[in-house]
């Protein structure tokens, strides 16, 4: 057995020299191990040392700078993903998966996972069932991880070497999406908690990651699993993420506040959902029931508390919408095959997803907030006494909230609005677009507003204010 003591001593004696060389340092190491031996030793002390090994067989320091913010908007699946998934579907249906029994099996897979999240029914994961959502969601939730680390990492927040907690990992998506979105020389030692099924889908796609990204499955629930179990006494995980799981847990509130607990002092505690209305309603449940006004918990982001001492209340429904991601391969083989029924048409794209649309949260200990504006009373509206304001032209600071929801084409463009501070939803709608008020429609999801001389009316048909975007307003990105 190699003195591990030895090998971490010289390597951080020579991190501030040179590049470590296993053939070098092997001669100063009691018994003289062989290169490989050492080499495999700094690979697996290589977190605590903060070093990443290099084409050339040397290891180097982690740069110390934070992982860098990526602007990422992927319209593909990785082909190298892509082709280590279907790998799994023809080793256990062979090379015509996507035919005959199998390929049925697999979309009636698809089909009743789709109906169960519809009406909310407990879930179950076995093989059929993991591959299916493999299938089906594997490309969306790949790219929609990355769009809430975009948030992170542009206030430098990311860092390079991080501990993460994936729960409920299911098939990967949002592993290899954080694979992919961290940079070669980035260090990341990952946990994955994941009991169904679909943690042998994980294992595999997971197989041929970086050396850098050292991973881990832990097949328990999320209710039993400890996360203290997996960390060094006295610190917390860089990132803990909760995926498209909380919709899945009897208690989400009482499970993801005992995670939030092992979260380091300046890390991130991220929350994923799909778009429709009852998931993305009960992630921003979660969210409040953890970040209350007057706790201790951050909202980082989208929905920012613009008020101190505040927090919304109103339904909640939120949601940011990505590039588009083509369909890989593996969709297109499986929508093109099987008989035509009544319901659809192989090809119809019934099999395929391509829309990348999701709720998040971020929730940091720290008080860092991903934009740093409060609104000022002695100048702005509060949206929690907007009732005090209707018909009258007000001034307002909000946050982006929604893409145009607007549902008919020729439709004036509508916006969910908030600041932190509502009771009842807002929407600003834009009746005429001029050069003073387009930022309403041009902010991004997220962004921070402010609107001159909007005008507010109350909506009784949907019980909720339209703030009315006019010739007379002025609307200006304050972040």
């Amino acid at each position: 057995m190699i003195d591990r003591d030895a090998v971490r001593s010289n390597a951080k004696y020579l991190r501030s020299v040179r590049p470590i060389d296993p053939e070098e340092i092997c001669e100063y190491i009691e018994g003289t191990p062989h290169p490989a031996v050492v080499r495999e030793a700094l690979r697996e002390e290589a977190f605590d040392l903060q070093l990443v090994e290099r084409e050339d067989g040397t290891f180097v320091p982690v740069p110390d700078d934070p992982a860098p913010f990526r602007d990422w908007r992927p319209t593909e699946f990785p082909e190298d993903h892509a082709f280590r998934f279907e790998d799994l579907l023809v080793e256990r249906y062979g090379v015509n998966w996507h035919r005959g029994d199998s390929g049925d099996t697999l979309r009636e897979a698809i089909r009743r996972l789709k109906t169960d999240y519809y009406y909310q029914n407990d879930v179950a994961y076995d093989g059929d069932a993991a591959l299916g959502y493999g299938i089906y969601h594997l490309p969306d939730y790949y790219a929609a991880v990355g769009y809430v680390l975009d948030d992170i990492a542009e206030r430098g927040l990311l860092p390079r070497v991080l501990r993460v907690l994936d729960v409920g990992a299911g098939t990967g998506g949002p592993a290899l999406g954080l694979h992919d979105y961290l940079p070669d020389d980035s260090l990341v030692e990952y946990h994955a908690v994941e009991p169904s099924a679909s943690a042998d889908v994980l294992e595999h796609v997971l197989s041929e990651t970086r050396q850098t990204f050292r991973t881990t499955v832990h097949r328990e629930t999320a209710e039993a699993f400890d996360p203290e179990s997996v960390l060094p006494e006295g610190e917390g995980f860089d990132l803990v993420c909760f995926a498209n799981v909380l919709s899945e847990l009897d208690d989400p509130v009482a499970v993801a506040d005992r995670y939030l607990d092992a979260v380091a002092d300046d890390g991130s505690f991220v929350g994923i959902a799909p778009a429709d209305l009852n998931t993305s309603m009960q992630l921003r449940e979660v969210e409040r029931e953890l970040a209350p006004a007057d706790g201790d918990v951050t909202v980082y982001s989208p929905t920012l508390r613009l008020w101190p001492g505040y927090a919304p209340s109103d339904h909640g429904w939120s949601f940011d919408v990505g590039e588009d991601v083509a369909a890989p391969p593996f969709q297109t083989r499986l929508d093109e095959a099987g008989e035509a029924t009544e319901s659809r048409q192989p090809g119809d794209g019934t099999f395929t997803n391509e829309t990348v649309q999701f709720s998040s949260f971020v929730l940091r200990h720290d008080g860092k907030r991903r934009l740093d504006v409060t609104a000022d009373a002695g100048r702005y509206a509060k949206m929690a006494e907007m009732e005090r304001h209707v018909t009258n032209r007000i001034d307002l600071l909000a946050v982006k909230l929604s893409h145009n929801l607007a549902e008919r084409e020729g439709s004036n463009p509508l916006f969910k609005v908030g600041d932190g501070s509502e009771q009842v939803e807002h929407y600003a709608v834009l009746t005429k677009r001029d050069s003073l008020n387009e930022w309403v429609a041009r902010a991004d999801y997220g962004d921070v507003i402010a609107f001159e001389n909007v005008l507010c009316l109350w909506n009784d048909d949907e019980g909720a204010y339209n703030l009315v975007v006019d010739a007379e307003t002025v609307v200006d990105r304050v972040a």
